[in-house]
């Protein structure tokens, strides 16, 4: 506990009596806040108690801070590891305070029953903490659009009520962590529908063992990374996925015969990479909308039946794809 923190504890203590119903630690940790931040909510201090008389943002349960929503409020500062004294916190949403930044605190970590924690927008920076992982309750995490940096903590592994996972447009690197020897990975997030680290720098191969059928994920966003190696057989597994994309990467060698499996599908995309051998069979592939399988060196071929086939595409496109001859019937929608 820092000794700021500390000392508004004293002082809130000495106003027992008019502090209300709040908490005296969550009332301390709030005003700790308030002292880092610019542009805080307008009656943000008007009164000692934040539940008794509600701040704005400011939502509580049997006189605890469960739920702090502060998105788009034009916050200036950083967050410090007072943050984590808040220990019935369940929400924290701080989307879009651009000036809202620093590095993420450690301190996140001891939020044990938080269950979304919403950083999308903001101006954070340096490494996602490896505590992030010790959230067992946390099923919504989404710190896209930051300046983060780093790999991704294989600590996220652990976080078996993940729904949603969103890291993307940051500045990460490295390779895409999997369980190892006992260290966690991405592939235990069993339950996750949303894989979303796209628009970062990560780096090396998508491992064969990061999917399996024990998942259902919706949405597979690698895409605008330095990916490398082949798409593993392994995405054909997953029959659930709507979404998939590995588009501007450095992907090689043929994409997977299996990907037909993928009969839920309706966004597709593997453009900008180095594939090569035969074009994708996407027969079966009924639900498809979207396609693009551009700028990449697929054998020299005559279009494929599935062009006619799958009455749900309304956008194909393949740009440099090697193909020739007439499309089978009227398709209007090649490009």
């Amino acid at each position: 506990m820092g000794t700021g923190l500390l000392l508004l504890l004293v002082f809130v203590a000495g106003l027992q009596v008019s502090s209300g119903t709040t908490d005296l630690t969550d009332a301390a940790v709030l005003r700790s806040l308030m002292g880092e931040w610019q542009n805080t909510p307008p009656n943000w201090g008007q009164s000692d108690d934040p539940c008794g008389t509600p701040w704005i943002g400011v939502n509580c349960s049997n006189s605890r801070v469960t739920v702090l929503k502060l998105s788009t409020m034009g916050l200036k500062g950083t967050l410090s590891g007072d943050i984590g004294q808040l220990s019935e916190l369940q929400i924290l949403d701080l989307s879009y305070n651009k000036e809202l930044g620093g590095q993420l605190p450690a301190n996140i970590g001891n939020l044990k029953k938080i269950n979304t924690l919403i950083l999308v927008g903001c101006n954070f920076g340096g490494e996602i903490p490896e505590e992030l992982g010790n959230l067992g309750n946390l099923s919504f995490l989404a710190l896209n659009s930051n300046k983060f940096t780093g790999r991704i903590p294989a600590s996220l592994g652990t976080l078996s009520h993940l729904y949603w996972l969103d890291v993307a447009d940051n500045q990460l690197s490295g390779p895409i962590p999997i369980s190892n020897n006992g260290a966690p990975g991405l592939d235990q997030l069993l339950h996750t529908k949303h894989f979303h680290l796209n628009k970062n720098q990560l780096s090396g191969p998508i491992p064969e063992e990061l999917f399996s059928s024990n998942m259902a994920p919706i949405h597979v966003l690698f895409d605008g990374n330095q990916l490398t190696g082949e798409i593993p057989s392994s995405i054909g597994l997953l029959k659930s996925l709507q979404v998939l994309r590995l588009d501007r990467n450095f992907l090689n060698g043929s994409v997977p015969s299996n990907i037909n499996n993928l009969t839920s599908i309706t966004d597709l995309n593997l453009a900008n990479n180095q594939l090569s051998g035969a074009m994708p069979n996407l027969t079966g592939m009924n639900d498809l909308n979207y396609v693009d399988l551009s700028n990449n060196t697929f054998d020299p071929s005559e279009s494929p039946a599935w062009f006619s086939q799958i009455e749900s595409l309304t956008a194909l496109v393949i740009q440099f794809g090697g193909l020739y001859g007439q499309v089978k019937h009227n398709q209007d929608n090649v490009k």
